[in-house]
């Protein structure tokens, strides 16, 4: 309990320092990955998913949350200025650590980066939302990147719950949120969805070499 109040009144680490610690830790992976065999690199990969999803998940993420959206946002700092729906997700994932031409797939369309990225992926046409969480409860936890009609964010999954996180047009004052599938929001509403399990060992890799993402195959 005591252990508890006292996390509760520690002043929280800026973005800044959140980024910063990310990096540190980017590059103490990078160091032991060069130094481990096979079998080592390979526990080196899971270990560093793990962290970066944690990290995404529980710490940048939120951090957005409540930033305004705007069509020509482009803001690089949670709660200041707006940002737009592809601009939210290529910052997030540039503040993980990954190194990304943001302005230029921030602009792009979500179909071939989503490919690009993921490990996996899977198309919805005209098919209930039901049907994306049920895939989404089979495949487990982990981070998505979802590319829809007209917009792109990220789904979620933790502990077998998944959630939209994007910078929303159907409610700009807000912006960055996380809310459920099902809804009034663009998922809800798309017609067509693609889903790529980001975190796989190429883009994992990537990130702990400090290679960019742009050069994956």
């Amino acid at each position: 309990m005591h252990a508890l109040l006292l996390t509760l009144l520690l002043p929280q680490p800026t973005y800044a320092q959140t980024r910063s610690a990310i990096e540190t830790k980017r590059l103490s992976f990078q160091h032991a990955h060069e130094a481990a065999d096979s079998a080592g690199q390979a526990a080196l990969l899971d270990s560093a998913r793990n962290y970066l999803f944690d990290r995404i998940a529980l710490d940048l993420l939120p951090a957005w949350y409540g930033t305004p959206w705007d069509f020509n946002g482009i803001t690089r700092t949670p709660g200041r200025g707006k940002i737009a729906c592809g601009y939210f997700v290529n910052t997030v994932l540039l503040d993980a650590g990954f190194r990304l031409p943001r302005i230029k797939w921030s602009q792009q369309g979500a179909e071939a980066i989503t490919v690009k990225l993921s490990d996996r992926i899977k198309r919805f046409r005209d098919r209930p939302v039901g049907e994306v969480e049920a895939y989404l409860r089979a495949e487990g936890d982990g981070l998505y990147k979802v590319g829809l009609d007209n917009h792109v964010g990220f789904i979620v999954v933790r502990d077998g719950r998944s959630r939209f996180v994007h910078s929303s047009y159907y409610q700009p004052e807000t912006g960055v949120m996380s809310e459920p599938l099902e809804g009034n929001n663009p998922l809800a509403h798309s017609r067509y969805r693609i889903i790529g399990h980001l975190l796989g060992d190429e883009m994992t890799r990537a990130w702990i070499q400090g290679r960019d993402l742009a050069d994956l195959p």
